[in-house]
């Protein structure tokens, strides 16, 4: 398995992982020549990510911190398959610094970050200093275990504020708090969600930017102080802190803009002597002013869309910067070319205010084109777990303008079929023709403030689709009546049903 810049590259490579990434991380691994190894859970015996795979191994029961978090377990997969280095994916443990230590303390290579790197752009209160060293601007805000601190320093920058978790992430223990008596409670609360999903209690506040946008920027480093940017990623449909839509470029971010908030990552990547790829997450205010939010020390769930603008497989750059070989190209080579655009596809209950889902996939049919790109860790007959993520796949497009980007993923989403396991496609469909979207008008809170009240989820759910259907028939039978009674006059024809059920309508594997 030979890099770009020549040196030998891995023979065979873990996947501490399971899903699409790890179908994805598979399709590079074996492009490059080496021989990917899955692990599973009983939960994901014979999932399509151990399909594609050169091995798999057994790690454990369905329960995540008996399986997918079990280090012992996955370092144990690692011995047996005789792996030499170890992908961990994002999600479980890609963010875990004890992850990392173990790959590295058994001989193996983690391919990501050093653990300290790991450690301190975790901690959202390390990650601040080291940002401020390094002239990234950051939101203002106060850190500390002292309650009575925090109430003081939120009444000093005002309300209202944001309370997070220092080693938290997609929204948990997050609060925002609009009125200084309200504050106290938020401090609790949030503690208590923050030890029981991260085993860490401590807490800081923010000043909370309103109705912000979401960009992030991504980057590849060397380990020896040299980075680059591959341009930035608009994350900006979110939905209760988490990203539904992804796009690269961003529309709102002009060159001024971008040389200034990519600079400002690099900058943050050199500081550390970052290794490998990440993601430095920003908000940006209305005003154009741009604060460091956080570091995602992996790979991002919406990598595709750069890897489609940029024309550089995230995967391998991982691959070839863990075995030690150079990024091979400058900043000047990094060319970005057409506009790419993420819809990430779960098994969730749109109209049941996102309820996840589970079941046998009956049916699937994923779009295709050559402009269209699929990123898919379920195929027909599988089955969704209870235990996992719900998403099932992430469905890319690309096109030379913003414009086509959007037109071929609408035509997309409306070529996929699902049918099993209720989907959140209806909403997606909806949500790339809504008019806010199209002339990229929204923000991090716009879903949920204006969005989600107009969508008409119901009408795409079977039950209620077939209450529709029932209630045309039943008219249109109104209609054979009237025609039909004495004294009627002219050629009254009744109502064809699939014309009047309004958004109703069948939908097949066809």
């Amino acid at each position: 398995m030979e890099g770009v810049s020549g040196g030998r590259m891995f023979r065979r490579v873990l996947i501490a992982n399971r899903g699409e990434i790890a179908c994805r991380i598979a399709t590079t691994v074996r492009e490059l020549g080496g021989e990917a190894i899955a692990v599973f859970s009983e939960a994901d015996r014979g999932a399509r990510h151990t399909r594609v795979a050169d091995d798999a191994v057994c790690i454990g029961p369905a329960e995540p911190r008996q399986s997918y978090l079990n280090i012992d377990a996955l370092m144990q997969a690692a011995r047996e398959t005789k792996a030499e280095a170890v992908h961990p994916g994002y999600g479980f443990l890609a963010e875990n610094a004890e992850f990392a230590a173990a790959v590295e303390a058994a001989g193996l290579v983690f391919i990501g970050p050093t653990p300290e790197q790991i450690r301190s752009m975790g901690d959202k209160r390390a990650a601040r200093g080291i940002a401020e060293r390094a002239g990234v601007p950051v939101v203002p805000g106060a850190t500390g275990a002292d309650a009575a601190a925090l109430i003081r320093e939120a009444g000093r920058m005002g309300f209202p504020v944001i309370v997070k978790a220092a080693m938290g992430g997609g929204g948990k223990g997050m609060r925002v708090v609009r009125a200084a008596a309200e504050l106290s409670d938020a401090l609790d609360s949030a503690r208590r969600v923050a030890t029981a999903a991260f085993g860490d209690g401590t807490i800081y506040i923010e000043k909370l930017i309103e109705r912000p946008r979401h960009i992030e920027v991504q980057v590849l480093g060397d380990g020896l102080g040299n980075a680059i940017h591959l341009f930035e990623r608009e994350c900006s449909l979110q939905r209760r802190h988490q990203k539904v839509i992804e796009e690269c470029p961003s529309a709102k971010v002009d060159t001024a803009l971008r040389e200034r908030i990519t600079g400002a990552a690099v900058a943050l990547c050199a500081a550390v002597h970052y290794r490998g790829a990440g993601t430095v997450e920003f908000l940006l205010d209305r005003d154009g002013s741009f604060y460091f939010l956080e570091m995602n020390t992996r790979l991002q769930v919406e990598h595709p869309v750069t890897e489609l603008v940029a024309g550089i497989d995230l995967v391998r750059a991982q691959l070839e910067i863990a075995a030690g070989l150079p990024i091979g190209r400058t900043q000047a080579q990094v060319v970005a070319r057409g506009h790419a655009i993420e819809a990430r596809v779960y098994a969730e209950d749109a109209a049941s205010d996102f309820l996840p889902q589970s079941g046998d996939l009956v049916g699937l049919r994923w779009p295709e084109g050559p402009f269209v790109r699929v990123d898919r860790g379920f195929d027909t007959g599988d089955s969704v777990s209870v235990h996992y993520d719900p998403m099932l796949a992430k469905i890319v497009a690309f096109g030379a303008t913003r414009d086509e980007a959007i037109e071929r993923l609408r035509a997309a989403l409306d070529e996929t079929r699902i049918h099993g396991v209720v989907n959140n496609v209806p909403f997606l469909r909806a949500l790339v023709r809504s008019p806010a979207v199209l002339s990229a008008a929204f923000d991090t809170e716009w879903i949920e403030r204006e969005f989600l009240g107009g969508f008409a989820a119901l009408a795409e759910a079977p039950a209620p689709a077939l209450a529709v259907a029932v209630a045309a028939v039943v008219e249109s039978l109104r209609g054979v009546r009237s025609a039909l009674a004495p004294g009627a006059t002219g050629s009254a024809i009744p109502p064809d049903p699939f014309r009047t059920a309004g958004p109703w309508r069948a939908v097949g594997l066809d």
